[in-house]
Order: C-alpha cells, then structure tokens, then sequence
C-alpha cells in the first residue's frame, strides 16, 4: 500500500469516527480536515443549534489535541485571550499567566461579538502561530487550529470582522440546516451526542506524515495558472495580459466585475492550491485535477470577496459569484 492509500485510509478513518457524533454536516468534517492538514483556520457561519461546537470538539478528541473554548463577548479584553502579567507582591516580580490561546485547538465561539482590540489579539496568534505578553514572545503548540463561528442571523452587538483578519481563514465554511432524514437520527439521539465514544484514530506523528505527503502532491503549471486565473478574475481592476493561459480578455469579466468592490488576494491562490492537494489526498492521489480546484473555490473565496451595493440590491452572493467565475473560466 502506498503513502497516498494509507493516508486515505486513515482520512475515512477520522470521518467514520466524526460521522458517530456528528450527523450529516460532510462539508463541515472536511472542512476541519483540511485545516488540519494544512495549518489554516475556519470561520464557520452558521444559525445556532447545528452542532459546530459538537464538531470541533469531537475532532479534539479523535486526534487527542488539547481543546479549549473562547466564549467572545463585547466585554472580553485581549489579556483573557492571550494572557497577561501578574504583579506578585511576595516577590515584587511579574509573572506571566498564559491565555486559552495556548492550545491546539481554540473553539472562538461568536468571534463577532467583541471588538476590534480583541480581534488584534488573536490575529497575531492566527498569522504568526505566536502571542506577545509583555516584552516577551511566546510560540503556541503546533499544530495550532482556530475555529471561529458566527450566527448570521443576530447583528445586534456585533462587530464586523476586519478583511486584514478574514483573510487569514483558510475557509469559510457555511453550516446549512441537516436533511429531513438526518434531522430524524439528530432528534432520537436526544441531546446525547455528546456521550457517544469516538476512537483516537489520529495523532500528532500521523497528521505530520499526512502533511508532508502534501509537498509530494504534483499540480501541472497549467492548474496553477488556472488557479491564478480565478483569482485574478475576481479583481475588478486586473490587469489584462496578451496571450498566454493567464489571460482574461477572453473571459466575459463584465458578468462579474459589477458586483465586486474587492477581489481576492494572493493568499487566496495559495489557499486554493493546498485545498486542492488536501482534496487529492482525500481521493488516494498524489496530484491535483482541476475538479479539484473548483470544489475547494467555494469555501477559500466566499470570505475573501468584497461585494459591491449592485450586489446587494440584485440579491447576488459570493457563491453566486464564484459560480459564475468557475463557468467563466475555461479549464486547464
């Protein structure tokens, strides 16, 4: 069996586990999958109820990595996240007492319910994998994964989240509603999810084998460029190049370019090329298909769009969006 096949197998391992606690909700298991193998974070938007602490949690413990919860409120300050100094009289010292941020797995339930200052503070730890208390920087456990959640439905006493900090989720993963089938299985489990016993399939030693594999995974220069090329239709002031796959003159921007203030960044690209490899690996395959770009564009673009107020008043989202562009595009 090779590296990709065992990797595989112990992918369909850790979502057989997550499947006994979590009913339904796939997109949501792969989504923290690929977070995991990546090194990325998760904004997961969803109404309250659909079990997006329970999946967090749960996955928490099929990989036996340390887990704590940030319940963000208006009132919470960047020292209950990060940590801060304590003055000891005894001693006449400071000493250091560490946040929740000092982790594997931070929950950061509502994100958008506490300020910008709070938000700085939890950038930092996002983007660097760090956290400065005091003079002194201190480096968090690896791996280190942040999911965000955020109900879209309540606005009150909320904040928006800065794009600066938006971009630095991997994904934007949209909890839906389960199906009827699935809603019956959720309701006879009556609240008891939470006490069913789910295996430790994964460790710190697997998932760095897994990631490596993603240095192994090939993607011809035709699917980066085509990558490239979504990326690049989705700004609305992108410089037209002559020929070659890059180009976009071809393309009809127009349907597009109306409904978008800002487009995404680089980082997206690089985003939706290790997605695409997590996907590969997910298949047993150690390269990348286009169908592996265009499911990952959903979740890495939605958040990373600025749509315009044409937008909003013709009732277009980024989803529609990112559809329109996949259509548009002509595959490599």
């Amino acid at each position: 069996m090779s590296d990709f096949e065992s990797c595989k197998k112990l992918l369909d391992a850790v979502r057989t586990e997550a499947a006994k606690r979590v009913i339904g909700q796939q997109n949501v298991i792969d989504g923290i999958l690929i977070a995991l193998l990546t090194g990325g974070h998760i904004l997961l938007e969803g109404v309250p109820g659909l079990a997006k602490t329970l999946a967090v949690k749960t996955f928490a413990e099929i990989s036996g990595l340390d887990f704590k919860r940030i319940q963000f409120t208006p009132d919470l300050l960047p020292a209950d996240v990060s940590g801060t100094l304590i003055y000891e009289s005894q001693s006449g010292r400071f000493t250091v007492r560490k946040g929740p941020v000092f982790t594997n797995v931070v929950l950061a339930d509502e994100i958008n319910r506490s300020p910008a200052k709070v938000q700085s503070a939890l950038l930092e730890a996002m983007a660097e994998h760090q956290v400065t208390i005091g003079e002194e920087t201190y480096h968090l456990p690896e791996p280190f994964l942040v999911l965000a959640t955020q109900n879209p439905i309540e606005q009150e006493g909320t904040y928006n989240l800065p794009e600066a900090e938006l971009d630095r989720f991997l994904l934007k993963l949209i909890v839906t509603y389960p199906t009827a089938q699935e809603e019956v299985q959720i309701v006879k489990t009556a609240g008891r999810a939470a006490d069913v016993r789910v295996d430790k399939v994964l460790d710190a030693k697997k998932l760095s084998e897994c990631r490596a594999l993603l240095d192994k995974v090939t993607c011809d220069d035709r699917i980066v460029e085509y990558i490239v090329s979504l990326v690049a239709v989705t700004r609305p002031a992108v410089e037209k190049k002559a020929g070659g796959r890059l180009a976009v003159s071809s393309v009809k921007k127009d349907d597009v370019a109306r409904y978008i203030s800002y487009g995404a960044s680089p980082r997206s690209g690089i985003a939706l090329l290790q997605c695409a490899k997590v996907y590969a690996l997910f298949a047993g395959r150690s390269f990348v298909l286009p169908e592996d770009v265009k499911a990952a564009a959903p979740a890495v673009l939605r958040h990373r769009l600025v749509l315009s107020y044409e937008a909003a008043a013709d009732g277009v989202t980024a989803d529609d969006i990112i559809t329109r562009i996949l259509n548009l595009v002509p595959l490599p």
